[in-house]
């Protein structure tokens, strides 16, 4: 089957919920008028409507014919810390701020499922509706399952969302198993002496030290990790000096770890250090170390992924739902409800011919002919999954 006709036809409501979140973007767990418009919007389609999960999170509770299924559907709300360089009508007006990933798409198409659900009640059990905040690297997922979103809402699965600029509109794509990597950061200060910039003897070079340091991490990913365990070290910072003669006594390192394996992970961790701390030593430098676990990696579960498949092939057509993508890379906290119930958590495409231009660019916008493509997977994988009985 296509795209759900009913979606399609209030198409434009949802491009205009879209725009108007679009064009008030805030962030992680400052989502206010955000998490208003989507509390406003649910209750008007007579949701039960809960708010306060980690500060901003709001929980739409929707009831169809009875039965025991009970299913969550997860959108995030926040935007980034992006100066938006897009001029159409509906651009940030804070400046700063913007929705470069499409969180903005991701709510109006959850809202539209609700919509959709709503009127038709083809489905038993019970929907939950999962608008989460600070998405965005700090962790609102983690939050609102520490604030007991599924001892409140108990759920059979949980399902996620993203769309995806690299596929097409009307593409799908899912795997079970890592689907995103963990997501770690790391700071090194490298400590030294300072000393003239023409008498270098007369001091402890500190960025001689960092530059090899820098060199070493690679070798955490070539040479210590095994070659068929994806694994980067990126090191993103290098802070140091304030003039051209003199060499400055500390230099800070940051960066960025990602793997998908929780082994690996630790021996990222274990090897950073190492390597810091005997490039230190021979340098008769020492450093100070601080690793900082952000993201478990999102693993989808196999039952469910087979679920969420099928549910995108109903509406896309078996050809358009690629179950062979590599996984990403990048990092979703996401990965904390998939630890504490099974689930997956899917792409869909947000693109054109040209694939347009990718996630975290200032010059990002969600592809409204998008929204009704997801509105229609959340509503077929609810129906699918927790089919009404035949009065």
């Amino acid at each position: 089957m296509p795209m759900i006709n009913r979606i399609a036809e209030f198409q434009d409501d949802m491009a205009r919920w879209r725009r108007d979140i679009h064009a008030h973007p805030e962030l992680g767990f400052e989502e206010k008028r955000t998490a208003d418009v989507v509390a406003r919007e649910l209750e008007s389609f007579g949701l039960e409507v809960h708010r306060g999960l980690a500060r901003t999170g709001v929980v739409g509770v929707l009831k169809g014919s009875p039965g025991d299924g009970a299913i969550g559907l997860r959108a995030d709300m926040d935007a980034l810390p992006i100066l938006e360089k897009n001029e159409f009508d509906h651009r940030s007006t804070s400046d700063g701020v913007m929705h470069a990933c499409g969180h903005d798409g991701h709510t109006a198409m959850l809202l539209g499922a609700a919509k959709y659900l709503a009127e038709t009640e083809n489905f038993s059990g019970t929907v939950y509706f999962i608008f989460q905040p600070a998405e965005e690297g700090m962790g609102g997922a983690r939050e609102m399952v520490a604030d007991g979103l599924f001892e409140k809402f108990p759920v059979n699965g949980v399902y996620g969302l993203h769309n995806w600029p690299g596929l097409k509109i009307g593409e799908f794509a899912v795997r079970s198993g890592p689907m995103m990597a963990a997501c770690d950061c790391f700071e090194i200060t490298v400590i030294g002496e300072g000393a003239h910039g023409a008498m270098p003897h007369l001091g402890i070079d500190p960025m001689i030290c960092a530059a090899e340091i820098v060199g070493g991490l690679q070798t955490i990913a070539s040479r210590v990790t095994d070659p068929l365990d994806s694994a980067v070290v990126s090191v993103t910072m290098f802070h140091s000096g304030d003039a051209f003669n003199v060499i400055p006594g500390r230099v800070e390192l940051g960066g960025t770890a990602r793997c998908f394996k929780e082994t690996i992970r630790q021996e990222i961790e274990n090897g950073i250090s190492r390597i810091s701390e005997g490039i230190a030593q021979a340098h008769r430098c020492h450093i100070e170390y601080n690793y900082m676990r952000q993201f478990p990696a999102t693993v989808n579960h196999e039952v469910e992924t087979e679920y969420a498949a099928k549910a995108a092939a109903r509406i896309a057509g078996e050809a358009n739902v690629r179950r062979d993508v590599p996984p990403s890379m990048g990092s979703e906290d996401f990965s904390y409800m998939l630890e504490e119930c099974p689930g997956s958590y899917i792409w869909m495409g947000n693109a054109g011919a040209d694939l347009g231009c990718f996630l975290h660019n200032p010059n990002y916008d969600f592809n409204d002919d998008a929204l009704g493509w997801g509105a229609s997977y959340w509503a077929t994988l609810v129906e699918s999954l927790q089919p009404k009985e035949a009065q």
